[in-house]
């Protein structure tokens, strides 16, 4: 039993609205970066059960990878509340990835929000 999502744009905005703490990886299978990083981000699921971890195959998906920019894969996301806070290409090693989710699980949400607030020069609804 795989510890992550397969996203689909059926499902994406559903999971990313219902979980405050959702990675994404964007993948593909021809990709040998993408593969290397599959069982690093599997492990990685199986340690932090309390999180999502998804899944895009750009290939499968196109319109999501679109909708996200994303231009080279593999490509990691990590969306809070419905903001993302991290998106980077490349594969990460795994001391790397655990090190970002720590980081991001300690992210104050208020605070980004009101730094994307004044980025945007104006107060969210």
């Amino acid at each position: 039993m795989s510890s992550t999502v397969e996203l689909t744009k059926e499902n994406f905005d559903q999971l990313v609205s219902e979980n405050e703490f959702v990675l994404i990886d964007f993948w593909a299978s021809w990709c040998g970066p993408c593969r290397q990083f599959a069982p690093v981000y599997e492990k990685a699921a199986e340690d932090n059960p309390d999180l999502v971890f998804g899944k895009v195959d750009t290939e499968a998906q196109p319109e999501l990878a679109a909708a996200f920019g994303i231009s080279s894969i593999p490509t990691l996301m990590i969306v809070r509340d419905q903001v993302a806070v991290f998106a980077q290409p490349g594969a990460l090693p795994a001391p790397a990835l655990a090190d970002l989710i720590g980081q991001a699980r300690k992210l104050d949400m208020d605070e980004v929000r009101k730094g994307i607030a004044a980025q945007e020069g104006q107060t969210q609804q």
